[in-house]
């Protein structure tokens, strides 16, 4: 059984349809990468799943998650799933964070939230999840903005991770990084991937992410599949135009072709 299965998706605003009855799924453990240039729909699709549209945007069709459609679910249900069941790692990653609230209070908040918990089983889990990013607990006692741009996308991956969901939504998550910087991130989201077993979504521009980390590619254009398949089917026998452009633009693949 998949763990996410969306199936003739479709966004649209009261003038035009933006997201064009897609489908696609997700297994449990397995990485997904989205890729499409911006304005192709990838980031509002996976908003869908999460029930993030802006109010002007409608969703149709069908995501079952664990079998139950979210498109249907009451906001109190909806809310119990989100965080500890489905994670989101945001691209515009610094407005995951309340400005004056140190590190450690938003792990704490995100485990009051959803988990009975005492003090002292918080306070290891935070501890246990910082180390898991290469941070130590020292960082709890910071704000946001004495992070770095790459400290504080690990702490956000650490706080997606921290409640061991079954699925991990990483949007664009190197966006606002350097490409020095993007690769360890992704190269720790991996690691973090293999060692709890979580499904993850990745939604990317860059078609080198998904040769690199991905099982299966889902290329997108204008609110539109193009085409989907495992790694190799998708880097070795692409079948669309638009994804032999994408895979052109890639020095290296394009090199180890010739």
């Amino acid at each position: 059984m998949n763990l996410l299965e969306v199936n003739e998706l479709t966004i649209q605003t009261a003038t035009r349809q933006i997201v064009k009855r897609i489908s696609f799924s997700v297994e449990p453990g397995n990485w997904l990468a989205i890729v499409g240039q911006s304005g192709s729909g990838k980031s509002m699709s996976t908003s869908a799943i999460g029930q993030l549209l802006a109010p002007n945007l409608k969703a149709g069709g069908e995501i079952l998650f664990n079998g139950s459609n979210l498109l249907e679910m009451s906001s109190k249900k909806l809310n119990s799933i989100r965080g500890k069941q489905i994670a989101y790692i945001f691209q515009d990653y610094q407005n995951s964070f309340t400005p004056f609230m140190t590190i450690g209070k938003h792990f704490d908040e995100y485990q009051r939230n959803h988990l009975q918990l005492s003090k002292a089983q918080r306070l290891q889990n935070r501890q246990q999840a910082l180390a898991s990013v290469g941070l130590g607990d020292e960082y709890a006692d910071r704000f946001p903005f004495q992070l770095s741009g790459g400290q504080l996308q690990r702490t956000a991956i650490a706080l997606a991770l921290l409640l061991k969901p079954a699925l991990v939504i990483a949007d664009e998550p190197t966006t606002a990084l350097d490409s020095i910087s993007s690769y360890p991130i992704l190269q720790l989201l991996a690691r973090l991937q293999k060692e709890t077993g979580c499904a993850i979504l990745h939604i990317t521009h860059d078609l080198r992410h998904a040769a690199n980390y991905a099982d299966h590619v889902l290329v997108m254009k204008d609110g539109d599949i193009l085409e989907q398949g495992n790694r190799s089917q998708i880097m070795e026998f692409p079948r669309h135009s638009y994804t032999k452009t994408l895979l052109e633009a890639i020095p290296s693949l394009g090199q180890a072709e010739e």
